[in-house]
């Protein structure tokens, strides 16, 4: 299983962006079929190192990992969405254990 953690930060992390953009990464869920698992969280500290959005999800593999990063929804929705708002990305991806 492959664990892929991208985190945001926004160019205006006001509660409105904040907001609409967790809820557009969570609307992946049931669209995007490579999706085992989908997290979105919201950084509570937020210190002068902090990202404001936090996107976990696990992937069958490596092949699935690539089939997500073409996915028509994910590549034609969410992605043209978070160039757009973010100032920065940055992520990790890494093979993890079987999660029940």
């Amino acid at each position: 299983m492959i664990t892929h953690i991208v985190l945001f930060k926004l160019i205006d992390p006001r509660p409105d962006t904040i907001t609409t953009t967790r809820e557009l990464l969570l609307s992946m869920e049931g669209k995007v079929p490579q999706l085992r698992y989908l997290e979105v969280g919201v950084d509570l500290v937020r210190s002068e190192r902090s990202y404001d959005i936090a996107l976990v999800t696990r992937l069958d593999s490596l092949e699935e990992l690539k089939a997500y990063q073409i996915d028509p929804y994910h590549a034609g929705t969410i992605l043209p969405h978070m160039r757009s708002v973010c100032s920065a990305i940055v992520s990790a991806d890494y093979d993890s254990p079987l999660i029940n």
